[in-house]
């Protein structure tokens, strides 16, 4: 495999944004494609338009009208089983295994409106959350393992991932407690940010815009929750980056676009 593209992209329901996908598969030609809230169950999950769509080799892990996370791959896989993160059964992770690189697909909780842990039960779950990633990394993973992480995280850490740093110090997504935790998972693998790898980090940059502006477009009120990690490995194995912002136009889109990464391995 000398060289991998991996795309991860939360398509907010996969059965109603399946024309997206594929549209996403024929322009960007991902070698594997990481699909974060396919909101469907996993024996419902609609294999063939992506079978013949040449991703043969598919590992899925849904629910019911929630969440739900879904791999596909040109290449063989091989599923990995995670641990239920807090205990909740919520379908957030899914790992697999693909040309000796271990790829770990997340959806990490949203966390709600109010950043208290102690009036907001969905913000407290999002904290213990990230806790128990960092947690379970560093007590069964290492960081010369050769892995990629990619996801909806729903944080986006550094000052220029927002589109206003003052503003959204309060704001769930970029409060310093969430970045802070954040970090420690960054720091149990000692994972390297893959897209900032490219783009320094006083530009800004974004994977996801409200549906609520009227005109996001032309408010750019942009937050980068999406992203793409490598272990140490396979740092000098990045080659390139994109972030499909026009993706955020198409028609019944997402309000999270696509992000891809190439590696030479």
């Amino acid at each position: 495999m000398p060289r991998l593209r991996v795309t991860t992209w939360n398509i907010n329901s996969v059965r109603l944004r399946q024309d997206l996908v594929l549209k996403l598969l024929a322009e960007t030609k991902p070698d594997v494609l990481c699909l974060q809230e396919i909101k469907v169950m996993t024996d419902l999950f609609p294999h063939d338009p992506y079978e013949q769509a040449g991703y043969r080799h598919r590992a899925v892990l849904g629910m019911k009208g929630y969440n739900g996370v879904a791999i596909l791959s040109k290449a063989p896989l091989e599923r990995i089983d995670g641990p239920d993160w807090c205990k909740k059964g919520d379908s957030r992770h899914l790992t697999a295994r693909i040309g000796g690189v271990e790829i770990h697909n997340f959806y990490v909780p949203s966390g709600g409106d109010i950043p208290d842990p102690k009036q907001n039960p969905k913000f407290a779950h999002k904290l213990a959350f990230v806790d128990e990633m960092a947690d379970w990394f560093r007590k069964n993973r290492k960081p010369k393992d050769p892995m990629i992480l990619v996801g909806d995280l729903n944080i986006a850490p550094l000052e220029h991932d927002v589109w206003s740093h003052k503003q959204l110090l309060d704001v769930v997504s970029h409060t310093p407690i969430e970045v802070e935790k954040l970090g420690k998972v960054q720091k149990s693998s000692e994972w390297v940010d893959a897209v900032r790898n490219f783009v320094p980090e006083d530009q800004k940059l974004y994977s996801w815009w409200s549906y609520r502006a009227a005109d996001w477009a032309l408010s750019n009120r942009g937050r980068r929750l999406d992203h793409v990690w490598v272990t140490p490995p396979l740092k000098k194995s990045l080659k390139g980056y994109s972030i499909l912002k026009d993706a955020r136009g198409w028609e019944k889109c997402s309000d999270h676009v696509p992000v891809t990464v190439d590696l030479a391995l």
